[in-house]
């Protein structure tokens, strides 16, 4: 009869010790799925496009704008500085 305890009683020692690990396991995956999540949600929105070829004086006011928020972007750390460049060359037309 001892025996027989013995073995139970590691069965369940050891069907506890796996319990308890899974659910750590699964709580750790939860907590990195919702951190993954969390980050893409917040991924700044892609840089305003850029305005027509011909220049109004409305249009220019426009453009300084779309300058001044890609230097923001730029400064921010968003944008690196061969992206801030090709948007500029983009607004410029040239």
């Amino acid at each position: 009869m001892p025996g027989l305890l013995r073995g139970v009683a590691r069965t369940a020692v050891v069907a506890g010790t796996a319990t308890a690990v899974s659910n750590r396991v699964s709580r750790r995956q939860a907590g990195r799925w919702a951190q993954q999540d969390y980050e893409q949600q917040q991924e700044p929105a892609p840089p305003a496009p850029p305005a027509p070829q011909s220049a109004a004086p409305d249009e220019m006011t426009q453009r300084i704008d779309q300058l001044k928020q890609l230097a923001d972007l730029k400064a921010q750390g968003v944008l690196t500085e061969e992206e801030f460049e090709s948007q500029k060359r983009r607004l410029l037309g040239g």
